[in-house]
Parts: structure tokens; C-alpha cells; sequence
């Protein structure tokens, strides 16, 4: 009986080209990410390096010492209301523990590091009362000791201390404020050119944000979602999406609105997911806000006092604001944006509910800086509460993300849908 066998003859060859082809992949992927780990390190070898930072003395006279490993030159300034001095920096990389800064002494109650901008960083501290800068001296590195910036401060006067202030920021300037109204399209629907919508992600940079639980940072947090978001709604074909910050980076709250406001968005929406004050350890589930003159309640108006801080924890000055309209066209534009504001806000949480877990009456409103723009509407969502553990559990959670992501686009395409459809109608007529 003959057995009738498939001659391998050219099986054999193939079967190794492919293991090699398959060997050779893997190979150029493995030298790839070996490459970019390398090419990362050597960027990050590059940048100059905080080894250490501490600050010692009394309510007369403190030191701040910082331990470098190169000289580098810094700027520094001061800031009023409340009283803080700005140490501004080349980009660095701070390798010093996370806590350090919650504690100061002397005449400095408490201090903060990062990124500012790209290529900046900043070191803010808190001073209990005004200062002036007796000596600034840099330190070189001697046998195993690390190069060393030093700066001496001393108490002084309130009226010293804004001459220090003036002298130290020459060169700030404020922005002119815009008061011209954008155009009827939100009510009309006549433009036909894609809705465009401005993501927010909250904080960056220097200002991290809320901590959670188990040490996930709000930042980060925020930046991710809303890339993800982004990444939803452009696949969608239906809108233009502008980001105010793409990287870990410091954008002030004024900067955030008039992001908003110079690209004429439909839609501005600010994320968060901030920790909860005063005992309301146990509050979770998303909320979404909108601008209003009076906190709706006390939950509200803690994260709006806590959001609007961001400028100053950063360092930023703060510019004064109009504390009432006198344009009567500018005040009937802010009114009906916010009308627009609530009826998104609507949208979004009757989306939300069959999606993820929502706070006790998810609609609340206060006065968060960052939604105060006149012809933008805006809401800020607040994903979730860092300081629950079941919140930031989901938070990190890629499940969870993908499911909110999703009833957002889904509440975006019904808030746009009556202005998409007379779009889509109008080529007909």
C-alpha cells in the first residue's frame, strides 16, 4: 500500500524565510525602542539637574538652597496678593522627593516645582509676608559637593516689596480685553463650516492638579481623557478639535479662555477630576458645571475657589477682571451663551446617566474662571473625585475612559445635531 506524502520540497525554505522575516521584526522593533529610550535619556541627560532642595532659617532671615548639577542662570521676581517670589529656570529635570516643598520655614510658609512652559521651569514659593532678595550667589561644584544656587531673603516692608515687584516684571503686559461679540451662527446655524470645539484639560505642568488616593495625578489624568475624546470626535468627521494643551505643560486660566474665544469655538469643555474638601471624602461620580454669580452649593463653590487658585499656585499674576457689563450687546451675548452652556450641560448629564456612575444632582454651577468666556459656551466636567479610591480606581481605568468618552461624543452629537442637519439641507435648496 502506498503512502502518498506532499514532497516538502519548497515548503521547507519558505516556512524559514518567514521565521527569519518574523525574526528580523522583531529585531528592527527591539533596536527601535532601544533607540527612543536612548534618544529620551540623552534628551533628558541634557537638561540641567535639581539634585536637592531645602530651605532653613527664621522669620528675620532665609535661605533657599538648591543643589544643581551645572550653573544655570535664574530669574527671579515677585508677585503681590498674595505674597510670593518666582524663581524662573531653563527647562529642568527636579530630582528631588515628591513631597518636598509642603513644608517650608522663615519667611517661607511653603513652595512648589515644574514645568512652566516648554523649555521653562518654575519654582514658586509662598512667603508668609514680604521679602527682599538680600543675595543671590551661585556655588561651584568642589569635590563631591554639587554646584549650588543660593537665595538669601530678608523681611522687609509692603511698600519695599511692590518696589521689588515693579523692578522685577518690567516687561509684563496686560492683555487688552476683547469685547467684540462673535457672530449669530450659534443661533442660526448658517455657517457651514464644521463645528469647532476646544478641549481643556485642566492644570499642567507646575500645577498638578488633585492627588489621589493612591497617588494618580489630575494632570495626567485630565491630558489622557482628552486626547482619547479628541481622538472620538475627529474620527467622526463632523468637527475641528483644538486642545489648549497637548503636553504637560502651564496654560493660565485667562490663556484657556481666550484660546476659546480667538478660534470662535461652539464649545468649550474644561476636565477635571478634582479632590473634595471639608469631610466630602465619600462624594464620587462625574459632575458637570457651568458659570453662574452664585455657587448652586457649598460642593460647588469649594471646587471653583480650589480651580481658580491655579493661577496662583503657578505663579501667574493675576489680572483684574470687569466686576460688571456695561456693553449691553455684550451682555446679551454672555446671556445667551450661557443659556446654550446650560442646555449643553442638560445634554451631557441625561447622556451620562446610562453610562457611568454620576454624582447627587450632576448639574451644579459657580464661578470657575476658566468658563467665564462671553461667547463661547462652556461647561466643566469634573470626570470623577481623586480623593475617592473607587473614583480614581475608574479614573485609570482604560474601560471606563472608553465608556465616558463615548456618552460625551454621543451628548456632543446631539447637542450640534440641529446645526448639522440644516448644514447638510442647505446644498439642496
Amino acid at each position: 500500500m502506498k503512502h502518498w506524502i506532499k514532497p516538502l520540497v519548497g515548503i521547507v525554505p519558505t516556512v524559514i524565510a518567514q521565521m527569519l522575516t518574523t525574526v528580523g521584526i522583531v529585531l528592527c522593533l527591539l533596536l527601535f525602542g532601544l533607540n527612543t529610550v536612548s534618544v529620551d535619556a540623552h534628551a533628558e541627560a541634557q537638561k540641567p539637574t535639581v539634585l536637592g532642595a531645602r530651605v532653613a532659617g527664621d522669620d528675620a532671615r532665609t535661605r533657599i538652597v538648591l543643589d544643581m548639577d551645572r550653573q544655570v542662570t535664574p530669574a527671579i521676581s515677585g508677585l503681590r496678593n498674595p505674597y510670593r517670589l518666582i524663581i524662573d529656570l531653563p527647562e529642568m529635570v527636579f530630582k528631588v522627593p515628591e513631597d518636598a516643598g509642603e513644608s517650608g520655614r522663615g519667611l517661607v510658609s511653603d513652595w512648589r516645582f515644574g514645568l512652566f512652559a516648554v523649555g521653562k521651569s518654575r519654582i514658586v514659593l509662598d512667603l508668609t509676608g514680604p521679602v527682599s532678595v538680600d543675595k543671590t550667589f551661585f556655588l561651584p561644584a568642589i569635590d563631591d559637593q554639587p554646584a549650588r544656587l543660593v537665595v538669601d531673603l530678608v523681611s522687609t516692608s509692603a511698600e519695599e516689596f511692590s518696589a521689588f515687584v515693579e523692578a522685577s516684571r518690567p516687561n509684563r503686559s496686560t492683555a487688552d480685553k476683547k469685547t467684540d461679540t462673535k457672530s449669530d451662527r450659534l443661533a442660526t446655524g448658517s455657517d457651514s463650516d464644521k463645528p469647532l470645539i476646544v478641549l481643556d484639560p485642566g492644570h499642567g505642568g507646575i500645577d498638578t492638579g488633585a492627588t489621589g488616593v493612591a497617588g494618580t495625578l489630575e494632570k495626567a489624568i485630565v491630558l489622557d481623557f482628552a486626547k482619547l475624546l479628541k481622538e472620538k470626535l475627529e474620527e467622526s468627521g463632523l468637527y475641528n478639535v483644538h486642545m489648549t494643551r497637548e503636553e504637560d505643560t502651564f496654560i493660565p486660566l485667562a490663556k484657556r479662555v481666550q484660546i476659546g474665544h480667538d478660534l470662535e469655538a461652539d464649545l468649550f469643555i474644561s476636565i477635571h477630576a478634582d479632590s473634595v474638601r471639608r469631610g466630602q471624602k465619600y462624594a464620587r461620580g462625574a459632575t458637570v458645571y457651568t458659570l453662574s454669580d452664585k455657587a448652586s452649593d457649598q460642593l460647588a463653590e469649594d471646587l471653583a475657589e480650589t480651580e481658580n487658585m491655579s493661577d496662583i499656585i503657578a505663579g501667574v499674576e493675576l489680572q483684574d477682571e470687569p466686576t460688571e457689563v456695561t456693553d449691553i450687546l455684550l451682555d446679551l451675548a454672555r446671556r445667551e451663551t450661557r443659556s446654550f452652556s446650560v442646555y449643553f450641560a442638560r445634554t451631557l448629564v441625561s447622556e451620562l446617566k446610562s453610562a457611568v456612575r454620576l454624582i447627587n444632582n450632576p448639574h451644579r454651577s459657580a464661578g470657575f474662571r476658566v468658563l467665564k468666556a462671553h461667547d463661547v459656551p462652556s461647561v466643566l466636567v469634573e470626570l470623577g473625585y481623586l480623593s475617592n479610591e473607587h473614583d480614581e480606581k475608574l479614573l485609570i481605568s482604560a474601560e471606563w475612559r472608553e465608556r465616558m468618552a463615548g456618552a460625551m461624543s454621543e451628548a456632543i452629537h446631539g447637542f450640534f445635531r440641529p446645526r448639522l442637519a440644516r448644514q447638510q439641507a442647505t446644498p439642496s435648496q
